[in-house]
């Protein structure tokens, strides 16, 4: 049976509090392995215990940027137009990060990766408060890379509307023989030009289920979407899938709530774009992921 890694879910989170571990047993029967994703302590520290409970299942820790300020939000870029509603609201809650409690975390040999960390400017508004945010987010990310680098762990990067910034900040970085494992930009929607800057850093491409979600009129290029272009164009060597559940469910499930089990439609994607077999997609994928995270 063909075996998949799911890089980037959040399985521990409320959108599973009913049926948890029958949504991971669903998927390790099916030969789906799984990275689950702390975004603040909480989530962090109870990816860490849910990864502890079973094999296949990995964890990651950090703080995400949406979690450095309060907010309430409904991403309706995840929602069909008649699927968007108040039940839909996200709230957020402010922390500032503590690098000894996830120094501490790091300990359990399931974690993988600090992140998701990254920069998000995609809803600040031009207020007065806008640059205090993007900076506690910088200070918030840059402690994050420093943890990283002290713990010989590659990163989990969320950048949204924040390129120039997190590009920058992560060349420098580098250029300071930081980062030595690099890391992976999760659900990469960018341009081309972006993704191929990040792949010569030496970080891998993540795609989520947004390459299944069908051409806008005023985006067509022979039928495809700028990222299912991209998905065709960049080397299966740079890519890694993830679902990004219970967010982002791909097509045939748009709309639902997702699930690591979904992986595969990102991958079946993957290999219509490129003519190739889903055999050589998971493989890839797989062995970029079990090199990237060092798994097995």
């Amino acid at each position: 049976m063909t075996t998949f890694i799911d890089t980037h879910c959040h399985i521990h989170f409320h959108g599973y509090k009913q049926d948890m571990q029958e949504v991971i047993k669903r998927s390790l029967k099916d030969n789906i392995f799984l990275i689950t994703v702390g975004t603040q302590s909480d989530t962090s520290k109870k990816a860490v215990e849910v990864a502890e409970k079973y094999d296949g299942i990995w964890a990651t820790i950090g703080l995400h940027p949406s979690h450095t300020y309060h907010q309430e939000f409904m991403d309706e870029e995840e929602l069909e137009p008649e699927e968007r509603g108040l039940s839909q609201v996200i709230k957020t809650r402010e922390e500032n990060f503590d690098p000894n409690f996830y120094k501490d975390l790091a300990k359990s040999k399931k974690v993988v990766a600090i992140g998701e960390c990254g920069l998000d400017f995609y809803r600040l508004r031009e207020t007065e408060e806008r640059e205090e945010i993007i900076q506690k987010q910088i200070n918030v990310l840059k402690a994050q890379l420093d943890l990283a680098s002290e713990l010989n762990l590659p990163v989990v990067i969320h950048c949204r509307d924040a390129f120039e910034k997190q590009y920058q900040i992560l060349k420098t970085y580098i250029d300071q023989n930081k980062l030595l494992r690099r890391g992976v930009i999760h659900c990469f929607t960018g341009s081309k030009e972006e993704a191929e800057a990040y792949i010569q850093l030496g970080f891998l491409i993540s795609f989520t289920g947004i390459i299944t979600f069908p051409a806008r009129k005023n985006e067509n290029d022979n039928g495809l979407s700028p990222l299912q272009r991209l998905v065709k164009d960049l080397s299966l060597e740079s890519i890694m899938i993830e679902t990004d559940a219970p967010y982002l469910a791909p097509v045939p499930h748009r709309g639902k709530r997702n699930e690591p089990i979904y992986v595969r439609h990102v991958a079946e994607k993957i290999a219509e774009l490129k003519n190739i077999s889903l055999e050589e997609v998971a493989k890839v994928t797989f062995e970029n992921a079990k090199k990237l995270f060092d798994l097995m």
